[in-house]
C-alpha cells in the first residue's frame, strides 16, 4: 500500500537500521532523523553543513537531522538507529 506514495524527506520513514559511528564512513542510506537508544552524545555532521556537532540526547530521543557522518570520537551513546 504505501508504495503507491511519494517518499519525502516529510514522510514517515520506511526503513530503520543500525548505524555505528566511524571516524570516516558516511551514513548510507541518508536517514531523515536519528533516534538515540541511551542517554549520552552525539557528535555529527549534518548532511549541508560544514562541521560537526556534539549534542546531549536521552534515551529514546529523536532528532529530525538529517546526518551524513556519526563520529566515533565524541559518541557515548551506545546504539543508534537510521530512520530512512
Amino acid at each position: 500500500m504505501y508504495d503507491k506514495f511519494s517518499d519525502t524527506t516529510s514522510s514517515p520513514a520506511r526503513l530503520v537500521y543500525l548505524i555505528t559511528p566511524s571516524a570516516t564512513a558516511a551514513i548510507d542510506p541518508l536517514p531523515k532523523a536519528i533516534r538515540a537508544g541511551s542517554d549520552g552524545t552525539i557528535a555529527f555532521r549534518a548532511v549541508d553543513s560544514t562541521s560537526d556537532v556534539t549534542m546531549t540526547v536521552l534515551a529514546g530521543e529523536i532528532l529530525p537531522i538529517r546526518v551524513q557522518f556519526i563520529r566515533v570520537a565524541g559518541t557515548t551513546v551506545t546504539t543508534i538507529h537510521g530512520l530512512a
